[in-house]
């Protein structure tokens, strides 16, 4: 999805930039202070969704959708609960209150790619889509698109309420999905589940230290629910 910021704050827009490059399915065109530039652009180029403050100088940013001849899905930014109103009667996404946790931003943006017309992949139905038993990687829907990630390059899955965070070298891969899911298809000779939140890779494995352990700099709880299967498994390979 094409995105742009209405912000004149500039924390507040390198925040908002943050979350957006951390969402593969968004790409953000444009960022603008002022909001008759950002008006302007809307009205001559192609925007799926834009991020506007409500607090904007000269012309806040309900008067701005309201000025608009041509329609966009609009995420309204606020600092003021009281201004909600507003912008759902102005048939916005959402309205989130700053400052804004990245799981409420996903939950917006994830609603705004469902109404997003021509959406191939609805992001409500994200999960692998083959017994990975067959395969050494697996296929995950993310945004718009359906990835292959191979298993040697997976390092650990991370859950995150309805999100599962993927981590590979160097970088990590958002869905929509739960560690159940994963848990189901992923082979069991490669991956454990060591905690409520976490499925790791046995060979990334670099030490394991006081009921945690230690994959690439990260440390990773062995929950107690866990802890009896996981000894059990580690067990084997002791030498």
């Amino acid at each position: 999805m094409r995105c742009i910021i209405i912000d004149d704050k500039q924390l507040s827009t390198d925040k908002l930039k943050s979350f957006i490059e951390r969402v593969p399915f968004l790409q953000l065109t444009k960022t603008f202070s002022d909001p008759f530039d950002g008006m302007h652009f809307i009205q001559e180029n192609m925007v799926d969704l834009a991020f506007i403050d409500d607090d904007l100088p000269l012309l806040n940013g309900f008067e701005l959708i309201k000025s608009l001849s041509v329609r966009v899905q609009v995420i309204f930014i606020s600092s003021n609960p009281a201004n909600a109103i507003n912008g759902y009667e102005l048939e916005a996404v959402d309205f989130l209150l700053k400052p804004i946790p990245f799981e409420r931003f996903l939950k917006s943006v994830n609603k705004a790619s469902r109404l997003q017309p021509g959406s191939s992949f609805p992001v409500t139905e994200n999960e692998p889509v083959h017994n990975s038993n067959n395969y050494d990687f697996i296929l995950v829907k993310t945004g718009y698109h359906t990835i292959r990630i191979n298993f040697e390059d997976i390092l650990y899955f991370e859950g995150l309420k309805d999100y599962v965070k993927i981590h590979i070298q160097g970088k990590f891969i958002l869905t929509l999905n739960s560690l159940k899911k994963f848990e189901e298809v992923l082979p069991k000779e490669r991956f454990v589940r060591v905690h409520k939140s976490f499925i790791v890779q046995f060979s990334k494995i670099d030490a394991i230290q006081n009921n945690r352990i230690s994959i690439c700099k990260s440390l990773i709880p062995i929950g107690d629910n866990y802890k009896t299967f996981f000894t059990q498994k580690t067990a084997a390979m002791n030498v």
